[in-house]
């Protein structure tokens, strides 16, 4: 953050010393800085990385490394956040700063601080959740912090539930410009904002029920997404500009270095679930459907396992970021805790509707459907409703690798993760090693907090009490 920063402010200075001739350099039919919605729209290009990425699915067992093993195992080294704030951060907060700027003519200048907001607090949030404390009221302040504080997780949620609030009563009848996630529908991002609010709320099942439940309960009353068609899904194009990266990977570097985990394969060849055959492609061996042991290293033959499957990696293949069915997956849950009314017959409801917007989501073949749904590991049960509902939402987050590791370690299922050489899933990511050196009082106070002075893999964030 330091570098980028003394480059905007040099670039600045460059730019104070050639006013001079300022008259013949500047094309007055090329705008001089982008505008609200441009900067909203830059921030939207980076929620595909939120999803597309082999560690995150390695946190949720959802593949198997087949080349480079080692690399999947959970290693104890850093991860960095810096791209987050460099990125789609500072490009959000530019436009909340600038709110006396913005033009009109994009869109109510309302609207725009409040996709900017929601889409602020959606990041902050993915970053909380798999670091734990992270730099927020400091934070994206340019060249005056260079070295920000790290706010604890329970007051970064605190502040998002009520950037979420912010944004929501904020919205006003108009669409806005350049919106590439929802063509400028404020209806589907206020569905948005308290679908996130909600699902932040469900996180907080186990460290502060009581706060979870009010809140959940205010984002119900305040509206949520009620189809598939609001989904918050990142559509990559049949563009080499702007395609899926797996494609990348594997259509156009001929890579097979991920098959399907026998973790996610238990859990769906048994009882034949439709989605198996969009997540995955036969093996070439026998035309069957065969797992990889997450960490196995003996005997990986690429023809004997499950690659993923052709939808999934096609150069146009769509991120599934926030969903329908994981509204409804947190309703029956919800239902189940108690936080809402209708005890079983809500939660079993809401749990069947899930399952089958998820299957509608993916595409799934759905003829067969109610046979599915009747059989004993699926069909709802009071006495397992809690490990029904987080697996099959763990099943239905298929390639949102951070969001399912989220969800195991808040729930403890799915029950199979695998630890291989010992190395268990991880409860959170290790902070970029930069910030013990660049941010050192702020890194080490934040780590003293969390765990006692040493981080590591295991160390719990807040929310994870388990």
């Amino acid at each position: 953050m330091k570098k980028l920063n003394i480059i905007i402010v040099t670039a600045l200075l460059l730019v104070g010393c050639n006013n001079f001739d300022e008259d013949i350099n500047i094309n007055p039919n090329v705008p001089s800085q982008a505008s609200g919605t441009q900067l909203i729209a830059n921030a939207m290009l980076s929620l595909s990385g939120l999803s597309s990425s082999p560690q995150g699915e390695f946190m949720s067992q959802y593949l198997s490394e087949t080349q480079y093993v080692n690399a999947s195992l959970y290693p104890q080294s850093s991860t960095s956040f810096y791209w987050l704030y460099q990125g789609p951060l500072i490009n959000l907060q530019t436009v909340l700063n600038s709110a006396d700027d913005l033009s009109g003519t994009e869109g109510p200048v309302e609207n725009q601080l409040a996709v900017a907001k929601i889409l602020k607090a959606y990041y902050i949030w993915h970053a909380t959740d798999r670091w734990g404390d992270v730099p927020m009221t400091d934070a994206l302040q340019g060249a005056d912090n260079f070295t920000p504080k790290y706010d604890t997780q329970e007051s970064i949620y605190t502040s998002l539930f009520g950037l979420l609030d912010e944004a929501n009563a904020a919205i006003v009848p108009g669409s806005i410009t350049n919106d590439i996630m929802y063509n400028g529908d404020m209806t589907k991002w206020s569905k948005l904002a308290g679908t996130l609010k909600m699902l932040m709320a469900l996180r907080l099942s186990e460290v502060n029920p009581t706060l979870g439940k009010e809140k959940f309960t205010e984002a119900l009353q305040e509206g949520v997404l009620d189809s598939n068609s609001g989904n918050l899904v990142f559509k990559h194009l049949a563009d080499a500009n702007n395609q899926n990266y797996w494609f990348g990977q594997i259509d156009l570097q001929g890579r097979e270095w991920w098959a399907i985990s026998a973790t996610l394969m238990d859990k769906m060849k048994p009882v034949g679930d439709p989605r198996l055959m969009v997540y995955a492609n036969p093996n070439r061996t026998d035309g069957d459907y065969t797992g990889l042991v997450f960490g196995e290293t003996i005997d990986i033959d690429t023809e004997k396992y499950a690659l993923l499957g052709d939808a999934i990696h096609a150069q146009d293949a769509p991120v599934y970021l926030v969903t329908y069915a994981q509204a409804l997956f947190a309703q029956a849950e919800a239902a189940k805790l108690g936080w809402i009314a209708g005890g079983d017959n809500a939660a079993e409801e809401n749990y069947n509707m899930a399952i089958e917007a998820s299957m509608e989501q993916w595409g799934a073949d759905t003829s067969s459907l109610p046979d599915f749904m009747a059989q004993p590991e699926i069909a709802y049960s009071s006495d397992n409703a809690i490990e029904q509902i987080a697996t099959q939402r763990w099943v239905h987050l298929f390639m949102h690798g951070y969001e399912g590791w989220a969800e195991y370690r808040r729930t403890g299922y799915p029950n199979n993760m695998v630890a291989p050489d010992g190395a268990d899933v991880p409860n959170r990511q290790i902070y970029i090693e930069t910030e013990q050196f660049n941010n050192t009082d702020n890194y080490n106070e934040a780590v003293q907090r969390q765990f006692g002075g040493s981080e590591s893999l295991y160390g719990n964030i807040w929310w994870d009490v388990n």
